[in-house]
């Protein structure tokens, strides 16, 4: 856990962009908050690797998200039962079923329909969010961390050296 949290810090202040580390987590966000094996998780991870987005950010966030994902099953559950169920959508979804690219999906699972519109509406907000807060992270804890007398005794201490070389 507490690797976890130092690798988290190592990129929130490493030299990449702040927007390829929001893509990475808010990417994190989509696959980690609905079923894993899914075919638009796929997509996702093309998305990933074809694009310039910080990988460890992802693989950081997507922890964080799937243990949130059985929180939020609930919920996205009741979103899902409301989005097949509603009368206006009713010929839609049943011409969706009717084709086999769609049914591939799992559309109509209530989880995984209700997760995806959640985290799809979700997505630009949280990439815009996120970067701000990173950019903010950098720009004031982060100089003031790296300016404490306290940074500077951890750094110099043997015992946080030998820790960060056994996480290395």
């Amino acid at each position: 856990m507490i690797t976890q949290i130092i690798k988290f810090l190592r990129v929130l202040a490493s030299e990449a962009a702040p927007i390829q580390i929001s893509m990475g987590i808010a990417l994190a966000m989509i696959v980690g908050l609905t079923p894993l094996l899914s075919l638009h998780n796929l997509l996702v991870v093309f998305v990933l690797l074809t694009f310039r987005i910080n990988l460890a950010a992802f693989l950081l966030a997507l922890g964080l998200f799937s243990g949130l994902a059985y929180l939020l099953d609930p919920l996205f559950h009741s979103f899902g039962v409301t989005l097949l169920q509603h009368e206006s959508l009713h010929a839609a979804w049943t011409s969706m079923y009717n084709s086999t690219f769609w049914r591939l999906t799992h559309f109509n699972n209530t989880i995984v329909i209700g997760s995806l519109v959640s985290t799809l509406l979700a997505f630009i907000p949280f990439v815009l969010i996120t970067n701000v807060l990173i950019k903010r992270y950098r720009t004031h804890v982060l100089v003031y961390l790296q300016r404490s007398k306290l940074a500077n005794w951890l750094q110099s201490s043997k015992l946080v050296t030998r820790f960060t070389s056994l996480s290395e």
